[in-house]
């Protein structure tokens, strides 16, 4: 479709364009007509008719693009965006331009028109013309509307067709142009609708050229040389998201670096553990923790961020510590064992058996009641070495969180 176009022809000017070779041509309301580089519909443009009767002869008339059908109401407000344009194929069917082929035929001439295309959300305008600068002429149907203020305005619009084989990539609407002077006379002249209307076929001419301008020529209000001056456009290639992540991953699965962890990764907390219980003997860790209700309430079964729990080390009370205890490898291998069968630690409990002993018991969620597990020593996890009663482990930390 047709919505925008560049007119900056003078009115006598219109008329040679149109094919016609009169020496002087009448001008009717040429003080409305004022050249743009962005005309859009509401807005006066000269076009070239002929007169009804028998001296039907060629006059330049300046008329609002958009047609408002004669048959609309007084008191209704004009709308021109509604019928600036009208598709070739069902004029002939509708009754807003079917009564008009016949007799209200009409050219309007152009240095060229804006086509929009479509990319993604984002819209280009290009800018058609031809080759040699020349101007364009397009098909045009003509109307006549009296307001409730009883003053005559005409109105036109503009015929479209489906896009020549050159502009599909642009767009699958183009306005009916007519390239030689012999089709410009016929549409002018009394030939039936039913010659006239095999007429309205795309341009295929090879002079047709285009260029993208400024998206800025997309307001009304935009208006100069710099409508119709050619930009270049920027082809970066911007990956999505989404993409980049997946190429990321597919790095790391497939280079040697994929097995070396990225600082800014969390390491899973069950991983940590178990790297923890493989560590030398002879290392000790230092913990400084700060006991708050909230972190009580946490449940156990949500294994915690590590770099949460290093954020939360750094802001606690240096009052309150806890050292973890030396273990031997054998120790480890049980608690680890231990966790992976009873799932995430949660409390040291004081048990009785059977005997009435005291015993030292550890609850896990989705693990046996505290009685089974009391009853059956094999299921109980190594006891630390430690002297402390009830010492507070990393992993113990872990289960209240």
């Amino acid at each position: 479709m047709c919505g925008r176009c560049c007119c900056t022809l003078n009115p006598e000017d219109v008329p040679r364009a149109c094919g016609i070779n009169a020496s002087s041509i009448p001008v009717i309301q040429s003080e409305r007509y004022h050249p743009s580089y962005n005309v859009s519909p509401g807005t006066y443009l000269p076009v070239v008719r002929k007169e009804r009767g028998a001296n039907s002869e060629p006059v330049v008339h300046s008329m609002k693009w958009g047609l408002i059908p004669s048959f609309t109401k007084k008191t209704e407000k004009p709308d021109h965006f509604k019928m600036f344009n009208a598709r070739s194929e069902s004029a002939c069917e509708k009754a807003s331009f079917r009564r008009l082929i016949p007799n209200n035929r009409c050219l309007m001439a152009a240095e060229g028109f804006y086509e929009w295309k479509k990319d993604g959300h984002k819209k280009q305008p290009y800018y058609i013309h031809f080759n040699d600068h020349r101007p364009l002429v397009f098909a045009a149907l003509y109307d006549s509307w009296t307001n409730a203020e009883g003053e005559v305005i005409h109105t036109f619009t503009i015929l479209t067709t489906r896009c020549s084989s050159a502009l599909e990539w642009l767009h699958d609407r183009m306005p009916v142009i007519f390239g030689d002077d012999d089709s410009k006379n016929a549409w002018l002249s009394s030939l039936p609708s039913t010659k006239v209307v095999g007429m309205l076929q795309p341009y295929e001419g090879t002079d047709l050229a285009w260029y993208p301008v400024t998206p800025m020529m997309g307001k009304p209000s935009f208006n100069g040389p710099e409508c119709i001056k050619e930009i270049q456009l920027k082809h970066e290639q911007k990956a999505a998201i989404s993409s980049f992540f997946s190429k990321r991953e597919f790095e790391r699965k497939t280079t040697p670096e994929s097995q070396k962890k990225s600082s800014s990764e969390s390491p899973n907390c069950e991983d940590f553990v178990k790297e923890i219980a493989s560590t030398d003997n002879s290392e000790s860790f230092k913990l400084e923790r700060k006991t708050t209700p909230e972190s009580q309430k946490k449940s156990s079964s949500k294994s915690p961020n590590c770099e949460d729990f290093v954020k939360e080390i750094a802001s606690t009370d240096n009052s309150e510590s806890f050292n973890t205890p030396d273990h031997d490898d054998s120790e480890a291998f049980e608690i680890t064992e231990a966790v992976k069968k009873c799932g995430t630690k949660r409390d040291f409990e004081q048990l009785d058996d059977s005997d009435g002993n005291m015993l030292k018991g550890v609850a896990y969620h989705n693990s046996p009641s505290m009685v089974d597990i009391a009853s059956d020593k094999s299921q109980l996890p190594v006891k630390r070495k430690s002297g402390v009663p009830n010492q507070q482990t990393l992993l113990s930390y872990f289960g209240r969180c």
